[in-house]
This record gives structure tokens, sequence and C-alpha cells, in this order.
């Protein structure tokens, strides 16, 4: 086995963690999990909680176009409030705006 990628729900028992340590697996917490479970939540909330679907090709649609939403047009608090696929504003070095 080479991953094995679960989460700390308690229906996994203190014994499985035991299994898994006789092994020559390392235990590791990967961030990517806690990643691609913000994104999923992100997308339920802001399209599929708001949008009512009628087939697998109508949510490929969707899932599209809010992917160019999500990269060109939504703003992102995580990276000072600019657009992932923008360029990042100018770093303001002077806060009182004076000239120089």
């Amino acid at each position: 086995m080479k991953h094995l990628i679960r989460d700390r729900d308690g229906k996994y028992p203190a014994v499985f963690d035991a299994v898994l340590a006789d092994g020559a697996q390392r235990i590791r917490m990967p961030r990517m999990n806690a990643v691609m479970e913000r994104c999923v939540r992100t997308c339920r909330r802001e399209l599929l909680d708001r949008a009512l679907i009628f087939s697998q090709r109508h949510l490929l649609h969707a899932l599209r176009e809010y992917e160019v939403f999500y990269n060109t047009h939504r703003p992102h608090q995580g990276i000072a409030n600019a657009r992932p696929l923008a360029p990042l504003p100018e770093r303001i070095t002077d806060p009182t705006g004076s000239p120089t």
C-alpha cells in the first residue's frame, strides 16, 4: 500500500492506527486533504446550494463556469483580495499617499 488517506473520524478506532504503526507505513498528515475539503465546501455553498442541476452535462457545464468565475473574477481574502489568475495590486510603500 502506497497511500491511505483518511480523516480523524471516530469510526476509525485506535487499533487502526496501531495496525498501521506496526507496518512499514509512516503516518503523516498532508495539507492537501484540508485544501480540497475547503474547495469542495466553497463550491457547494456558492454554486450547488443555489442552482438546480438537471443532468450530468448541466452539472459539468456549471462547474466549468464556476471554475472560470472562481479563478478570474472572485476575490480571495487569502491573497489580499486579489483574483488567483490576475496580477496582485502594487504594494503600498507610503501609506500616507504623499508624492515622493
